[in-house]
C-alpha cells in the first residue's frame, strides 16, 4: 500500500487508536431520551436476588423443568419480564420488550403439551442485540433515533433459526449506538462507550462504576443479571468477547462465515458475525448449532450438528496451550482500564488448573497486531460506508439511505444523539469510498487478514491446540482472521470486578474451544450472581451540541418498553 495515500488511516491522527470498537468505559446515569416511556421505577437501588427455580439455570436444566411441567415457558418469560422491570431502569440492559412475548409462550406451552417440541430452544426466552434484524412489533435500530420506525424486509437468518428451533425473541438489548462505530470513543468520552440514544449507558451489574465494554453489552449484561436465558450479541473486534469477560459471561466468536450476516446491521462483513453469549458453556454450545448457518469460506465443510457433543471434563487432557506472551505483558497491550492489568493473575491460575487438568501450556506468540490495525480500520472505513448504504435499501418506512443521511440526522438532532459523544468515524468513513475495487483498499484489507493468519496459524501449525490470552487483550488477531475466539469468565476480583480469558485458535475449531472451554470452566466454578456493588458514575456531556441547531425530538410512540 501506498504510504503517501490520502486513505492511509496513519493520515488521519484523530482517529488511529486500535481500540475503536471496544473502547474503555466505565458504567453510567444516562437516562433513557428519545421520548420512550418512561420505564417502571426502581424498587430498591440493589434490587433483592431471586429465588425463582429459573434464576443461573441452563438451557437444560430449564428444558427438564417444562419437560416436568414444574415450569411453564409463559412463567419463565413472565418471571424475566419481571426481573426486567426492576432491574432495567438501573443496567439499561433492555432496550424494548417483546409485546407478543407470553403470548407466543403460550402458543409453545401448548406445543409441548400435544407432544411437539421444535428443538432445543423449545420455551426459552432469548435477548438478542439491537442490531439484529426481527420482523415483529419490535424495532430494529442499533440504538439510534435514526432509523426508528424502519421496517425491516424480514427476520434475520439467525432470527428465523432461533424461532425454528423453539426460542422466544424476549427483547431487544441495548448496545453501544451503531455498534461502537459511530465516534472514537476511547480518545474523547470513554464513559459513554455502552451507550445508545435509544438505550441509555449499560451499567456493568458486577460494579456499577465498571466498565460494561462494548458494543453488546446489553446482551452480556442481561445474560449475567438473569434477564434472559442466553442472549445473542455481534462482534467486529472484541463485541462479544469483551463485555462478556467483564460480566462474567462465555461469550463466543463465531469464525467468520459460519453464522449468517443477513439481516444484522453492518460494520464490515468481512469481520461481522453474530455469536451466542451465556452463563455457561454449555449453553453457548446449544446456542451455536442452532445459529450455524454457513457461508463463504465455511461452505463445503463438514460441520457438527450438535455442538454438546464436545462438552467433555476431559478434553484438556493431552492438550497443548499456547500462553500468548504478548498479551500477558501489560506494558506491550493493556486494556487501558485502570486496574484490569489484576486479570493477568487470574489468567496465569487458569493456566495452572489447565495443567492440572493434563494440559501442556507453552509460550507462544502471535505477532504484533499493531503492525495491522491501521490497516484493519481502514478497510472498516471503506466497508462501513458502502455495506451501511446497502442494508438501510433493505428498509422500507425511513429517510435514511446513505451514511451521510445518518450524519445529517445526527446534526440534527445533536441534543438527542451526541449529547456524550460525536461521530467522527462516520465523518472518516465518508471520505473513503471505492468499495470493494479501491487498490487502497484491497492492499489494506488483504494485509490485515494475512498477518493476522499467520500470526496464529503459525502457532496452531506448530502443535498447539489453542491459544489463550488475558481478558480486553486480543480481540483483534481472531477477529482479523476471521477465527473463533471464546471468552470464559476465570474469577473475580476483591472489588467483586469479573476477570476472564481469551482462548482462539485456526478456522472452525469451535469444537475444541468448547471442549477446553468446559473442562476448565467445570474446574474453575467461578460462575457467581452479580451483587450491583458500587454507584453509577455519571457521564459528563461532551459539549458537542453548542451551536447546533436541534430539529426538535424525533416522534416515538410510547409504551414501546414493557
Amino acid at each position: 500500500m501506498n504510504e503517501q495515500s490520502p486513505n492511509r488511516l496513519d493520515l488521519n491522527p484523530g482517529i488511529t487508536r486500535r481500540k475503536f470498537l471496544g473502547a474503555t468505559a466505565v458504567g453510567s446515569a444516562a437516562l433513557l431520551t428519545g421520548g420512550l416511556a418512561s420505564l417502571p421505577s426502581l424498587l430498591a437501588k440493589k434490587a433483592p436476588l431471586s429465588d425463582e427455580p429459573f434464576i443461573e439455570a441452563t438451557i437444560p436444566q430449564l428444558q427438564a423443568l417444562m419437560a416436568s411441567g414444574q415450569l411453564t415457558s409463559r412463567q419463565l418469560t413472565q418471571g424475566y419480564i419481571r426481573r426486567m422491570q426492576s432491574l432495567n431502569p438501573l443496567l439499561h440492559s433492555v432496550i424494548e420488550v417483546n409485546p407478543n412475548a407470553i403470548a407466543i409462550a403460550t402458543q409453545l406451552d401448548n406445543e409441548r403439551r400435544r407432544g411437539q417440541v421444535r428443538g432445543p430452544l423449545h420455551g426459552i426466552p432469548l435477548l438478542v442485540k439491537d442490531n439484529i434484524a426481527t420482523d415483529d412489533q419490535m424495532q430494529t435500530t442499533a440504538g439510534s433515533l435514526a432509523i426508528y420506525g424502519n421496517h425491516v424486509p424480514g427476520d434475520a437468518v439467525i432470527i428465523q433459526q432461533l424461532r425454528a428451533a423453539g426460542a422466544i425473541i424476549v427483547g431487544k438489548s441495548n448496545l453501544g449506538e451503531w455498534a461502537n462505530f459511530r465516534d472514537d470513543e476511547a480518545e474523547t468520552y470513554p464513559l459513554a462507550v455502552g451507550w445508545s440514544a435509544r438505550g441509555g449507558s449499560t451499567n456493568n451489574a458486577y460494579d456499577l462504576s465498571y466498565t460494561s465494554w462494548g458494543s453488546s453489552s446489553g446482551s452480556a449484561n442481561g445474560a449475567a443479571a438473569n434477564l434472559c436465558a442466553a442472549a445473542i450479541g455481534t462482534e467486529t473486534d472484541g463485541s462479544i468477547t469483551g463485555p462478556s469477560a467483564v460480566e462474567n459471561i462465555v461469550g463466543l466468536k463465531p469464525t467468520l462465515g459460519l453464522v449468517s450476516q443477513d439481516g444484522i446491521i453492518p460494520i464490515a462483513h468481512e469481520q461481522d458475525t453474530a455469536g451466542p453469549m451465556a452463563r455457561s458453556v454449555t449453553d453457548v454450545a446449544i446456542l451455536l448449532g442452532v445459529l450455524q448457518s454457513p457461508f463463504g469460506e465455511v461452505l463445503g465443510h463438514q460441520l457438527p450438528s450438535d455442538y454438546t457433543q464436545f462438552l467433555d471434563p476431559n478434553a484438556l487432557d493431552g492438550a497443548v496451550i499456547g500462553r500468548d506472551v504478548r498479551f500477558f505483558d501489560y506494558s506491550y497491550y493493556g486494556s487501558g482500564i485502570p486496574g484490569d492489568e489484576l486479570t493477568v493473575a487470574f489468567a496465569e491460575n487458569a493456566l495452572s488448573v489447565m495443567e492440572s487438568l493434563g494440559a501442556t501450556v507453552v509460550n507462544v506468540d502471535t505477532g504484533d497486531v499493531f503492525a495491522y490495525t491501521n490497516d484493519e480500520f481502514t478497510a472498516l472505513l471503506y466497508e462501513f460506508r458502502a455495506q451501511i448504504a446497502d442494508y438501510l435499501a433493505t428498509l422500507t418506512h425511513t429517510d435514511m439511505h446513505t451514511l451521510a443521511d445518518l450524519i445529517a440526522f445526527n446534526n440534527a438532532h445533536c441534543v438527542q444523539e451526541m449529547p456524550y459523544y460525536d461521530q467522527d468515524v462516520f465523518l472518516l468513513a465518508e471520505q473513503f469510498p471505492g468499495y470493494p475495487n479501491d487498490p487502497a483498499y484491497i492492499a489494506a484489507r488483504t494485509h490485515a487478514r494475512t498477518a493476522a493468519r499467520s500470526g496464529i496459524d503459525s502457532v496452531i501449525n506448530s502443535g498447539v491446540d489453542a491459544i489463550v490470552a488475558p481478558h480486553l487483550t486480543n480481540s483483534t488477531g481472531p477477529a482479523v482472521a476471521g477465527y473463533p475466539n471464546l471468552s470464559i469468565p476465570v474469577g473475580i476480583r476483591d472489588s467483586g470486578r469479573p476477570a476472564g480469558m481469551l482462548m482462539y485458535s485456526t478456522f472452525l475449531h469451535e469444537p475444541q474451544l468448547i471442549g477446553f472451554g468446559y473442562a476448565l470452566e467445570q474446574a474453575l466454578n467461578v460462575r457467581q450472581q452479580p451483587q450491583f456493588l458500587g454507584s453509577v458514575i455519571p457521564i459528563p456531556n461532551g459539549g458537542f451540541c453548542t451551536g447546533h441547531q436541534n430539529h426538535g425530538q424525533p416522534h416515538l410512540p410510547h409504551g414501546r418498553i414493557f
